[in-house]
């Protein structure tokens, strides 16, 4: 089974919590080492950032953080290559982000395969439109086992979430407002009734809440309304601030008590 349906069906009552950094940042070879640390202190799921020019979904830290990616010399070769030399020693699901551009300059089919090859369980894919998606990527994926994760948002409407939850697979990325990544304080009303109407759906796909959650109050409200949380460009903030990853681990943790 998939890593990222065999998660969901054993940790069903579970709050899961799965954390995002750029592939690359702080330092090009320290990738394996902040995916082995997230997994010795009991990160559920991680999520690699594939650095790219333009990420126009992401805030100033993730925008940052590939810019240092870059810089650093990461490419997806590279990135592949760091994640097959630890494949035997990763147990839990690895999700890469990414936009499309490098995906096709790579080659759907070669990446697929090389997904495979180095362990990755799913990726997400921030400015894939939905009919590329059926026509081109879900095809290759499907053949490889690979989960393709769709985003929902607030903007999203019952029509496309319900398609969404028919022809995708793994879980849906419930994406907590429509502005770029950043973290958030709290919750207003607006997205706590977004919350509530999703959940009234009853989709066929568990959903992880991510964008925003930087304590105690948005962990919570996430995890309340959802399988769980993916917490990004605080994580992301501390890891760069400590280069770090354990350091960074025990900040974050912090803050979410707070």
């Amino acid at each position: 089974m998939n890593k990222i349906n065999s998660l969901f069906a054993n940790n069903k009552d579970q709050k899961l919590l799965s954390l995002y950094f750029c592939a690359g940042a702080p330092t090009l070879d320290g990738t394996a080492d902040v995916i082995l640390t997230l997994q010795e202190r009991g990160i559920n799921m991680i999520e690699v950032g594939i650095p790219f020019s333009d990420p126009m979904a992401d805030g100033p830290v993730i925008q940052d953080a590939a810019t240092t990616a870059l810089k650093n010399g990461m490419t997806l070769r590279t990135l592949f290559a760091q994640l097959k030399a630890i494949k035997e020693q990763v147990h839990i699901p690895l999700v890469l982000m990414g936009y499309l551009n490098p995906i096709m300059q790579y080659g759907v089919e070669a990446f697929c395969q090389s997904c495979v090859d180095s362990g990755v369980s799913g990726v997400i894919i921030p400015d894939l439109p939905f009919d590329d998606y059926l026509n081109t990527i879900k095809p290759a994926a499907d053949k490889y086992d690979l989960r393709i994760i769709m985003l929902i948002t607030p903007e999203t409407s019952e029509e496309r979430i319900r398609f969404i939850d028919q022809h995708t697979d793994g879980f849906i990325y419930m994406v907590s407002s429509a502005a770029i990544t950043g973290a958030q304080k709290s919750f207003d009303d607006a997205k706590q009734e977004y919350f509530r109407r999703i959940n009234a759906m009853n989709l066929r796909n568990p959903r992880m809440i991510g964008f925003g959650i930087s304590n105690r109050q948005t962990l919570e409200a996430a995890q309340q309304n959802a399988a769980g949380a993916i917490i990004g460009s605080k994580f992301v903030t501390l890891l760069s601030e400590s280069k770090d990853a354990n350091e960074a681990l025990d900040k974050l943790f912090q803050a979410l008590e707070q």
